[in-house]
């Protein structure tokens, strides 16, 4: 499993706008991308500053999104984000997705 994490630095009171763009236009891009696992999004106690960490199956599909539609996503972002955001990625080490994605179906 692969991760990018991804830190923005929000405009002052952006919360709301941020979450509102993440659930009806960020997210569903994500979802339609190969490989794709989850999405944990992270807000500062006082709002200033978002930390999205992306889980996917491997690092060729994390490459192939940054590729092809986080450019897309760095734009919905420029609405609510003071500087452009920082990216980086990692090898999972350690993960309990799996387990608790069995335990939803069932397995």
């Amino acid at each position: 499993m692969f991760a990018r994490s991804v830190t923005i630095r929000l405009k002052p009171d952006a919360v709301a706008e941020f979450n509102r763009t993440m659930e009806k236009e960020i997210l569903p891009l994500l979802q339609k991308q190969e490989g794709f696992r989850d999405e944990l999004i992270l807000i500062s106690a006082n709002g200033s500053e978002v930390l999205g960490i992306s889980l996917w199956d491997g690092k060729e599909d994390a490459e192939a999104y940054n590729r092809t539609t986080y450019s897309e996503v760095q734009k919905l972002l420029a609405r609510v984000s003071e500087k452009t955001p920082q990216v980086q990625t990692y090898e999972v080490g350690t993960s309990t997705i799996h387990k608790a994605a069995a335990r939803a179906v069932g397995l």
